[in-house]
């Protein structure tokens, strides 16, 4: 068999080899959502934030001129200062199902992280938290999510074969969206913002909201998170990032913004409509044709299915019902506009506030992803 070579990919069209091929892997793969190219192409470029306080590489590998795999090695200084770590992190890693491969590309990134004076390899993580991040465990043949990673079941195989060990867990729930409000929900809500002079915040306008409590959210965002594992904090590029990026695209009925009697954000929640059958039909392309299943999926037919895409409340206010009040808000939307699941994307495993919010509702748990870890 011939030997596996690994090259860093630095020119455009090597980047597109590197985007390209999760989407060559996985074309045929009825679970698996595709990111958008485009989307790949700004992360990878200096134009993310996140470059601020991270530095990447990215490998290509190849047997026989025939590209097998890619990874892509991180070293995300804020949340190495954060944690207490050395860690380098690997991140979008694809690969064929041949062991000299995926050790190949492990490898390049251990070598990589030992030059700058890495002590330990951390992965799958992306930039930031605002990355998908986890390698997928269990729950093979369930759909994916825009937020998440897809993978075939040979993937954590390799990992533990090569001596990688659990780091951390994220499970999803896929959450059944009731009939009607439950009364329990309607009685705690109401408790809660009487006890505590909390309001409710609608919008019409994203514009509105982005002016009013568009940074707000993420800092929101920032303190619940704080304690999260891995979590670096967002910076005010970042933040200006985010909101000018995906705000204007939320649709705002699926927003809950709760304020305390001062007017001050304490909570956000935001569900959108799943774009995972859109996004397979869209091949990863907006052009020429995507962009009309994605925006049929938004706005015309969406799925009876929602993404959860976050929910963060101040820690000040956690354990105190408030999540009660951002669901008692969201859930007559879902009813009404006729959702029957709620995807719940990654929740740590550990994190008993995150999952005491489902204590409402018909759930089962379809998915478990995994960080490995490995000193190196």
């Amino acid at each position: 068999m011939s030997h596996v070579t690994i090259k860093r990919a630095l020119s455009k069209d090597e980047m597109k080899q590197f985007i390209r091929f999760n989407y060559e892997l996985y074309k045929d793969n009825k679970y698996s959502v595709p990111d958008l190219y485009e989307d790949m192409v700004a992360t990878f470029s200096d134009r993310n934030a996140a470059m601020e306080f991270c530095e990447a590489v990215y490998f290509l590998a190849f047997r026989d001129g025939k590209l097998v795999g890619r990874v892509a090695g991180i070293i995300n200084r804020r949340a190495n200062e954060t944690w207490n770590l050395k860690a380098v992190r690997f991140g979008y890693i694809d690969f064929i199902d041949d062991e000299e491969v995926s050790r190949a590309l492990i490898d390049a990134v251990v070598q990589w992280g030992k030059e700058r004076g890495m002590t330990e390899i951390q992965g799958p993580l992306g930039f930031t938290d605002m990355d998908a991040e986890g390698m997928l465990i269990e729950g093979f043949e369930e759909l994916g999510t825009n937020a998440t990673i897809y993978n075939y079941p040979y993937y954590p195989v390799h990992m533990e074969k090569m001596g990688f060990e659990k780091d951390a867990d994220w499970i999803e729930l896929s959450i059944d969206v009731p009939t009607e409000v439950p009364e329990r929900l309607t009685r705690i809500s109401k408790i809660v913002m009487e006890k505590y002079g909390l309001q409710i915040k609608k919008y019409t306008s994203s514009k509105k909201l982005a002016k009013e409590y568009g940074h707000e959210i993420f800092r929101v965002i920032n303190a619940a998170f704080k304690p999260l594992f891995g979590y670096s904090e967002l910076s005010e590029r970042q933040i200006d990032q985010y909101v000018k990026t995906y705000l204007p695209f939320v649709d705002l009925k699926l927003v809950s913004t709760i304020v305390d009697k001062d007017g001050k954000l304490i909570a956000v929640g935001i569900s959108m409509p799943s774009l995972s059958r859109a996004l397979q039909k869209a091949k990863g392309k907006t052009f020429p044709f995507g962009w009309y299943h994605l925006l049929k999926a938004i706005k015309w037919q969406h799925s009876d299915t929602l993404d959860l895409m976050l929910a963060a409340v101040l820690p000040e206010y956690q354990g105190k019902g408030v999540n009660a009040v951002l669901f008692h808000d969201l859930l007559p939307i879902y009813i009404s506009e006729g959702y029957k699941h709620v995807e719940s994307n990654p929740e740590l495993e550990v994190n008993d506030k995150v999952q005491s919010q489902w204590i409402y509702f018909e759930r089962r748990q379809h998915k478990r992803r995994r960080c490995f870890k490995k000193d190196i």
